[in-house]
């Protein structure tokens, strides 16, 4: 799953958002990281695969490795999404009210 690609909102979906309440919104962006996170460990379970295949010789090395460059990249960003998002919350609650 490429995240980059599920960023985009099309205009229709523009429309639905504006009209939307914060409890659907909060709805929706937890099923975008839901998405995102089942993406990621699918890739990590593809790298698994990828490795016995290579085991028993029915794949080259070349595949194992960029699978795992894939799934490599994709817990990268996942973790540098998460620290932004612990960031911006601790930001968040120093806010003096």
């Amino acid at each position: 799953m490429s995240l980059g690609s599920s960023l985009l909102v099309k205009p229709s979906e523009n429309k639905l958002i504006q009209q939307a309440t914060p409890a659907e919104l909060t709805e929706t962006f937890g099923q975008y990281l839901q998405k995102a996170l089942d993406g990621v460990s699918a890739q990590e379970k593809n790298v698994h695969k990828m490795n016995d295949l290579y085991l028993t010789g029915q794949v080259d090395v070349t595949q194992v490795m960029i699978a795992a460059e894939k799934a490599q990249l994709s817990l990268q960003l996942t973790s540098q999404v998460r620290n932004k998002v612990v960031e911006a919350y601790q930001e968040m609650m120093r806010m003096q009210i």
